[in-house]
């Protein structure tokens, strides 16, 4: 986990907070909720797990030289149907790098992968369900809109594998995996906003994205 914070991301962080708490109470705003649609794996999660697998996925463990690409604070909440937060739950990512390889063996363009990219990451949610990331915006590759994975774990357990798209992205509506998701409230939950970081002098972008699980876990 990241230790060392700058005052825009700190700024950043506190809001989030603040945010979370304001919908931490059990089972707020449930009935307006809309389950996370499931979406495919893909043939790109990782076949052999970088040797850093934490949230931050600019920087490899120690290196000075940071991943290509524009700077995302990816955040959210894991919540149970029942609008409650999910704690303690394992939250994965993967995507590809700025020029559409995976850390992967059989990812395309391969040969120009980003070396600096982590490409995958983990963080354990908190008391109310929060994760956050630090990661680069998506880009698109031949045959899909650009996109984030996600895999949310309990234990051993996964209980959902799904994917996050740009809002508003003109690739979505040729992307197939997208398009076989025809109801339009399981469409918008797969899709958010990337926002300039207010106060970010480097361009830094947010993005925010709760996932909602079909079931209430125990906790």
């Amino acid at each position: 986990m990241i230790t060392i914070l700058s005052n825009t991301r700190r700024q950043f962080l506190r809001g989030l907070t603040f945010s979370a708490a304001a919908l931490a109470a059990p089972g707020a705003f449930a009935e307006a909720l809309t389950r996370t649609p499931r979406m495919t794996e893909g043939p790109f999660y990782p076949d052999r797990l970088p040797l850093d697998t934490d949230n931050d996925l600019l920087i490899i463990n120690n290196q000075t030289t940071p991943a290509i690409g524009e700077i995302t604070h990816l955040s959210g909440r894991i919540l149970s149907a029942s609008g409650s937060p999910v704690r303690n739950a394992v939250v994965e990512i993967w995507q590809c790098d700025q020029h559409g390889a995976y850390i992967h063996s059989r990812s395309g363009n391969a040969a120009n992968r980003d070396r600096n990219f982590q490409g995958y990451g983990r963080f354990l949610t908190d008391a109310r369900g929060q994760y956050y990331f630090r990661t680069i915006k998506p880009v698109p590759y031949p045959g899909r809109t650009p996109h984030i994975h996600f895999a949310i774990n309990r234990g051993s357990r996964r209980v959902l594998t799904t994917q996050m798209l740009i809002k508003g992205h003109p690739g979505n509506e040729r992307d197939g995996i997208f398009r076989s998701i025809t109801d339009p409230k399981l469409r918008a939950a797969v899709m958010t906003e990337f926002k300039p970081m207010p106060g970010s002098r480097a361009g830094e972008l947010t993005a925010d994205f709760d996932l909602v699980l079909d079931y209430t876990p125990e906790a």
